[in-house]
C-alpha cells in the first residue's frame, strides 16, 4: 500500500524523475512501447520506428542508464527488452492515461 502523506527517500525520486524524463521524448517512448511487447534487436527497432540505427543505439542506451531496458546478448547481437512489470505498467497507466486525456473521457481508479 502506498503512503501518500510521507513523501519518498530522495534516490528513488532522483530515479524517478529520469525515467519521467526519458519517456518525455517520443522516440523512446515508442521504444519502450515495442520493448513492452518483447525483446528486439537494434536494427529490428530501427525498422519498426523508421528511424536511424546509430540514434536508436543512443535511445536504447538512455533508457538502459535510466533502469527502464536491459540488455543481453544472444549470440552476435544485443537484445533489448523492458525491464520488468514496473516499466510496463508505468508506461501502460502513462498512455492510458493519454488515451482518456486526447478522447475526453473521465478519469478513474
Amino acid at each position: 500500500m502506498v503512503d501518500w502523506e510521507r513523501l519518498p527517500p530522495a534516490e528513488q525520486v532522483d530515479a524517478a524523475t529520469e525515467a519521467f524524463r526519458m519517456l518525455g521524448d517520443a522516440t523512446r517512448l515508442r521504444l519502450l512501447w515495442l520493448l513492452c511487447g518483447g525483446e528486439y534487436d537494434v536494427t529490428t527497432l530501427a525498422d519498426q520506428l523508421g528511424a536511424p540505427r546509430p540514434a536508436v543505439s543512443q535511445h536504447l542506451a538512455k533508457l538502459r542508464l535510466a533502469g527502464l531496458v536491459s540488455q543481453r546478448r544472444d549470440g552476435r547481437r544485443a537484445v533489448y527488452a523492458a525491464r520488468g512489470g514496473h516499466v510496463r505498467r508505468l508506461l501502460a497507466e502513462a498512455l492510458g492515461a493519454a488515451a482518456h486525456h486526447v478522447k475526453g473521457l473521465p478519469d478513474h481508479d
